[in-house]
């Protein structure tokens, strides 16, 4: 069924709603992005009755947290304000301030550090109090115990001051989540909400074993989180499950995951959104696209055509990004995929190639000194182009104005030998018969890369026969690269096309990013964002979402799938890929965060009438 529409601001007018999540000011993951993006569509329904709560890293916080610096003197009563400087009164390093993002929420942020010296009594009664057990050697165990018994003082001061409201706590995944059992046992007056947005266990096991979702109803969930050593934080993280008073997680996918791995039925699902004005370029972002296109022509001429040339007006960009989770991210079924694409490329005898980037992070311990003299020597061709560009301008210019006819002078003449020669001596030395590397930094193990072995076994290594040309770059894209040079934001529009055909994605921002930008995206019916388009979106394919069919499908099935999606849009002409983003673009807003917060309210109401 479709999001309802957002329901009237002030829906909750006597109550106060805390969101508690390692990643406020604290950017990990993708937790990360389900909070900051959602805050502006959450302000204008709680205003200062909303506050957010985190761990306090000073070199993460810095750059997007703005404290109070004197709330001794500070004037404000509300029960935060009150709450904080309680806690401080008593000793406690709790910082109180502003989250530097749009809406610019209220954020209180606590060290988990400070109650470091206290680590074996919080254990000890972590173990009798709730049988969670902890190890010695785990350090973000420790702050994850700290700071949930950090949370938990907090909340008792918060209601200690609470003026007839009612205190609503949402705590998302099991980092924050292990203060819910203290909160319970010491009958706080709180209404709580747990998020799992992924269950620890089924991202481990989904990793090890390609049959995870036939086998998921048959695991002992204990036993598996012994094998993978993650016991401690499985039991935090069903502890919280259990101690809530409403369950939830992000898609219908990970329902089934919770009653087997956590023992319970989600109450909801909270599927997540984005906020859709700041990806908004109007008429603009078909232009976008163009500019952003050509600064990734400006890589594949210097990774490319010291080889070998071909024709960038037919060449299209697909790229994946996430994770290095081979199996999960389906980089394994992309990989299959591009390398029949490639051969029925070839066989058709058609013109253009794709170049397929792959965006992920892995250890490396340079840029590819290569790939780097690659460009550096473009760069000077280009100086030498420009050069002469500049000198011909000028005597073409004097030529014209002398001119007693009208005919085009002979261009090539206008040239000095210096630059005649500095052209030739450049190319000849920038030329080589060596193939396009595939993979732009030195990897610390590359014998053992997943991605790369494929390459290898496939053949596909950047020949010049080959049609789909690979560029395996592991390290995020940034402005200070000096390879890409962009924001990832940038990057995405001056591709064609997104490719996220996951196995095991609870959520997956990724082709939602995509589709905010207006550049289309497949993802899979495994993905909490392709089973909700499927569910929620008529026709998602005109829309730009393609959705690959991965449940009770055969590897080689949906392999097959995924193959003709692209060969389909690699037949497309420009016209209607600029028509295909269009639609892409114009529909966005089905996932913006003004219309699915209605989710979460729910799930509020539901907590305030169950406790």
């Amino acid at each position: 069924m479709h999001a309802p529409a957002a329901p009237t601001e002030a829906l909750f007018p006597d109550s106060l709603l805390v969101e508690v999540a390692w990643e406020v000011c604290n950017q990990v993951g993708g937790i990360y992005t389900v909070i900051r993006s959602k805050v502006p569509a959450t302000m204008p329904a709680w205003g200062n009755r909303y506050c957010l709560v985190g761990p306090y890293f000073p070199q993460m916080a810095q750059g997007e947290f703005e404290s109070v610096d004197d709330l001794d003197v500070h004037t404000g009563s509300d029960p935060v304000t009150a709450a904080v400087r309680s806690m401080r009164a008593q000793g406690y390093d709790v910082c109180l301030g502003t989250w530097l993002v749009t809406g610019r929420p209220r954020v209180v942020l606590i060290n988990p550090f400070q109650t470091y010296d206290r680590l074996p009594q919080l254990k000890t009664d972590l173990w009798q109090r709730h049988g969670i057990p902890s190890p010695d050697n785990d350090d973000l165990l420790h702050q994850v115990i700290s700071f949930g018994h950090l949370t938990t003082i907090f909340f008792k001061h918060l209601t200690a001051h609470l003026r007839g409201q009612r205190l609503l706590a949402h705590f998302h995944e099991w980092m924050t989540g292990v203060a819910i059992p203290d909160l319970r046992r010491e009958q706080v007056p709180a209404h709580i909400v747990f998020t799992t947005h992924a269950t620890l266990l089924g991202r481990y096991l989904a990793m090890n074993d390609p049959a995870f979702y036939d086998n998921l109803m048959r695991v002992d969930w204990q036993a598996e989180a012994k094998h993978f050593n993650i016991e401690p934080a499985v039991q935090m993280e069903r502890a919280a499950a259990h101690g809530s008073h409403v369950f939830t997680t992000v898609s219908e996918l990970t329902v089934r995951e919770c009653i087997y791995l956590l023992d319970r039925m989600p109450d909801a699902v909270l599927p997540n959104g984005l906020n859709i004005e700041r990806f908004v370029a109007l008429h603009e972002f078909q232009n976008l696209h163009q500019q952003y296109k050509s600064r990734i022509n400006d890589f594949v001429m210097a990774h490319f055509f010291q080889s070998y040339s071909f024709d960038l007006d037919k060449t299209l960009y697909f790229f994946t990004s996430g994770r290095y989770e081979y199996h999960n991210k389906g980089f394994d079924l992309t990989l299959e995929a591009l390398a029949r694409l490639n051969y029925r490329i070839q066989q058709s005898g058609m013109d253009g190639q794709v170049v397929m980037f792959f965006i992920t992070k892995r250890p490396f311990t340079s840029i590819n000194p290569q790939v780097l003299e690659r460009r550096a020597q473009l760069e000077e061709v280009r100086e030498t182009c420009r050069a002469i560009e500049e000198q011909v301008g000028e005597r073409l210019f004097f030529a014209a104005a002398a001119s007693q006819d009208h005919k085009l002078p002979d261009l090539s003449s206008m040239v000095d030998d210096y630059w005649r020669l500095r052209y030739r001596r450049q190319l000849q030395s920038w030329k080589t018969s060596a193939l396009p590397p595939v993979v732009t930094h030195n990897l610390v193990n590359d014998h053992n890369d997943d991605i790369l072995n494929f390459l290898r076994r496939s053949e596909l290594l950047n020949h010049r026969h080959d049609r789909v040309k690979m560029v395996y770059h592991p390290d995020f894209v940034s402005p200070a690269s000096p390879l890409l040079g962009m924001e990832y934001g940038q990057f995405v529009r001056g591709c064609h096309l997104g490719v996220f055909p996951s196995y095991y994605e609870p959520w997956g921002y990724t082709p939602l990013e995509c589709v905010a930008r207006g550049v289309p995206a497949i993802t899979s019916d495994l993905s909490g964002f392709g089973d909700y388009a499927l569910q929620n979106v008529p026709d998602p394919e005109q829309k730009g979402i393609f959705v690959v069919h991965r449940q009770e499908k055969s590897f080689d099935e949906s392999a097959e799938e995924l193959t003709d999606m692209m060969w389909e849009f690699v037949q497309m002409n420009r016209r209607e890929r600029i028509m295909q983003r269009n639609a892409v673009e114009s529909h966005a807003e089905l996932f913006d965060w003004k219309n699915l917060r209605v989710y979460y309210d729910r799930a509020y109401s539901l907590a305030l009438a169950r406790s």
